[in-house]
């Protein structure tokens, strides 16, 4: 079965780069040719985008008509393998599509520093910060991330809680569970079947745990896991684990698109979910319906802290080395950020745009709550670790909610997988 499962991986990142393993089937599908730019992402195969990608190329077409643009949309669970197969060979798409923080870091030995090009942009984008490293720019911010914590107000009512006012504290948050428990309802919709679940608990949470000064000096990267405060978060982790806050079998169900569907479905009031542009405002509006979907701050732990929300450029384009063009390149990636296009990304998919000039008043009050948090929030906690550690911290997340590990033990792993990144 193994040999079986590494084949196959080896046969898909072969077809990617030769072509014949895109999802439209088209064929060149790695670096350009004269007059040709090829976009590798998970975005613009998906219906809701297709608006988005429109708007993008006929910008981008205004400079350069008589450059082609073929976009070719790899499945996410394979992306960064089929990607990372590129840039080990030295050739493959022109313009690449990253989530910001440490997907994009770690790779920026194959990309193309944008400064030169994108320096007009500066001021109408935020999200900078998630793909820069070491000063310089290498990608440009679609979308803004957060991961804000939504809840069911009906489920709310229905369990005599106030649906305008969610807990704002740990313990009453504890309390306000058992209701809704009594009440048939899950406190927490949580999937970790791909250790996503722990990300979005660290960034979301964190803001009521940790201090200021401690949570500036994570971001800054002098991290200290043996911290009390941080511990405390991996314990909070397992304590909604042990006290079965969580739906049945978190570890065993997916995060894309289970535990948004329990969520979704009333069978549980609370998910820490996305800003943009899944398992978001916009997808819970079609089945809460705008009036009934709540969010809230992070509940707090330490006394005296504020929280905030979570945010950082979400995913962003960048310029592979080996393109022909760097100009034209970025001058697409120019085009994929554009106003236009993504005022189409936000009408169609319900993204919050890194260009902060677009109005989004008709999203409704939880993306109304979202936007005006941005005011105050502060980076995602998760963003600031490197792929690596992400990938251990995934799966011991897992571990500690089946109890095969303590949480000293998991925070001393991570502690120097950190180190060692």
């Amino acid at each position: 079965m193994k040999k079986r499962a590494l084949w196959s991986a080896v046969l898909v990142v072969g077809l990617a780069l030769t072509g014949c393993g895109s999802a439209t089937g088209s064929k060149p599908s790695t670096g350009a040719t004269a007059g040709k730019l090829v976009v590798w992402d998970w975005k613009s195969g998906e219906p809701a985008a297709a608006p988005y990608v429109a708007k993008a190329k006929a910008d981008f077409a205004k400079a350069h008509p008589d450059v082609t643009v073929e976009f070719v949309a790899q499945p996410f669970e394979q992306y960064y393998t089929l990607l990372g197969a590129a840039i080990q060979a030295g050739k493959g798409p022109d313009v690449m599509l990253f989530n910001g923080g440490g997907q994009i870091r770690d790779r920026v030995d194959a990309l193309v520093p944008l400064d030169d090009y994108v320096a007009g942009d500066k001021q109408r984008l935020a999200g900078w910060d998630a793909f820069i490293k070491d000063g310089k720019t290498y990608g440009a911010p679609v979308t803004l991330q957060g991961h804000p914590i939504y809840y069911n107000k009906d489920l709310y009512s229905k369990a005599g809680l106030d649906p305008a006012a969610p807990a704002t504290t740990w313990n009453r948050f504890l309390t306000d569970c058992g209701a809704l428990s009594k009440a048939g309802a899950k406190c927490i919709a949580l999937g970790n079947k791909e250790g996503y679940g722990i990300q979005f608990w660290l960034s979301a949470m964190g803001s009521g745990v940790l201090t200021a000064p401690e949570y500036d000096a994570w971001i800054a990267g002098k991290r200290d896991w043996n911290s009390p405060h941080v511990k405390q978060i991996f314990q909070l982790w397992k304590q909604t684990g042990d006290a079965k806050l969580n739906n049945d079998g978190a570890n065993s169900t997916a995060m894309f698109n289970d535990s948004f569907a329990l969520f979704q479905s009333g069978k549980a009031a609370h998910v820490i979910g996305l800003m943009s542009d899944v398992g978001h405002w916009k997808d819970f509006n079609e089945f809460l319906t705008p009036g009934k979907l709540g969010v809230m701050s992070a509940p707090v732990v330490t006394a005296g802290v504020t929280p905030s929300l979570p945010f950082d450029g979400g995913i962003g384009y960048g310029v592979a080395k080996w393109t022909k063009d760097p100009k034209v390149a970025a001058d697409l990636v120019r085009s994929l950020t554009s106003t236009e296009a993504l005022t189409a990304f936000y009408t169609g998919a319900g993204a919050i745009a890194a260009d902060t000039t677009i109005d989004v008043s008709q999203g409704g009050p939880a993306a109304a709550s979202l936007v005006a948090g941005l005011k105050t929030g502060k980076p995602a906690l998760h963003v600031a670790l490197s792929s690596k550690t992400l990938d251990l911290m995934g799966r011991l997340s897992q571990q500690l909610l089946s109890g095969s590990v303590t949480v000293d033990e998991a925070v001393k792993q991570l502690a120097a997988s950190d180190k060692a990144a």
